[in-house]
């Protein structure tokens, strides 16, 4: 029993700071993102491929935005997730519970919290982002994203593979030049 007891208590201690890790990654991860966005907010307009410009300002950096495709405010969620198992075993982070409840829940996988991987969270929660305003086309998610990123920095970070394997070059969203 007391080694139970300890073994759980030095457990909490290691866990203690990774999420504390964690943590701080994703604030610099929506820092980064938010930094990004004001850069080409300028340039966007009031909507961009059918984001509303407006409410993904507000979900990015007040996590809470108004959706028109709702009707509703709807507060954002980031979830850690501890698993590579599900949605986690092949994105860095999902978006799910927009359509049905007051809020939507960005989960955050494992691969997000990849040491040395900080223009790969950027991009992911300005990727998420959109999700979480528009809902679910990978195309529009990987078009704005970009465009976004292109208009802040005058480029952005190569999604060809991940366009091909969406059948993105088929849709109405193309990718910057």
């Amino acid at each position: 029993m007391v080694m139970r007891l300890l073994a759980a208590l030095v457990v909490a201690l290691f866990a203690l700071p990774v999420q504390a890790q964690q943590a701080d990654l994703l604030d610099q991860a929506i820092a980064d993102a938010t930094h990004t966005f004001e850069r080409a907010l300028p340039q966007l307009g009031a909507t961009m491929m059918g984001v509303d410009t407006s409410a993904y300002g507000d979900a990015l950096k007040a996590r809470r935005f108004h959706s028109a495709r709702t009707g509703s405010a709807r507060d954002v969620i980031f979830v850690i997730e501890d698993s590579e198992k599900g949605s986690c075993a092949k994105f860095a982070a999902y978006v799910a519970g927009v359509a049905n409840s007051d809020a939507a829940h960005m989960f955050l996988c494992p691969q997000f919290f990849t040491p040395g991987a900080d223009l790969l969270r950027e991009t992911t929660i300005l990727h998420e982002m959109v999700h979480v305003v528009t809902g679910t086309d990978e195309c529009q998610a990987m078009a704005y994203t970009a465009q976004v990123q292109m208009l802040a920095r005058g480029s952005f970070v190569p999604v060809a593979r991940y366009w091909k394997d969406n059948g993105c070059a088929g849709s109405r969203y193309r990718l910057p030049d």
